[in-house]
């Protein structure tokens, strides 16, 4: 299984988009590392540049909807492509949430609450999380602060996380 946890990057925005992940101009690539230097080269988020600010961290804290707008699996493909394979949101749109888990990919879905207190609290901080998915508990922590957070994951989300995708978990199955 994977693991699911490292460095956070902060995302202060609800509503990023399947094409702001990954511009629908790649969709052609089949190749999963292909996607890499591409990965929300159109994000428009004051501050944020891709190249400086994506590499070195393997979870996203975001706001509400993430990964709305198309179904496309490329989006989660462009994550993993760059070492992301946790994100934590107050909400995802349906079918990026079903492709994230279906490709081995951990989405955690926390209350407003507890997402507004991440950024406040985190967001200017190297801050680290990891994602127990046996306990279901979000890890959080800085050089001076830790805390453990509960989440709901679904009997079958948690299957094919643990198993590493559907395909794994299609095969180990059948």
């Amino acid at each position: 299984m994977k693991s699911f946890g490292g460095s956070v990057l902060f995302l202060n925005r609800p509503d990023i988009n399947t094409d702001e992940i990954i511009p629908a101009k790649y969709l052609t690539e089949i190749e999963r590392e292909a996607l890499k230097p591409y990965l929300f080269e159109d994000l428009n988020l004051d501050g944020f540049v891709p190249n400086r600010d994506i590499p070195g961290h393997e979870v996203i804290v975001s706001r509400a909807n993430f990964g709305c707008g198309s179904s496309r699996e490329h989006a989660p493909w462009a994550l993993e492509a760059n070492g992301i394979r946790l994100v934590i949101a107050e909400s995802f749109a349906r079918i990026f949430h079903q492709n994230m888990f279906n490709c081995g990919l951990l989405a955690v879905e926390l209350p407003a609450e507890a997402i507004e207190r991440l950024f406040k609290e985190y967001a200017h901080r190297a801050t680290v999380a990891a994602a127990d998915v046996a306990r279901s508990v979000l890890a959080v922590r800085t050089d001076d602060h830790a805390e453990e957070i509960p989440f709901t994951l679904a009997e079958f989300d948690r299957a094919l996380v643990e198993a590493g995708g559907w395909l794994e978990y299609a095969n180990a199955r059948y």
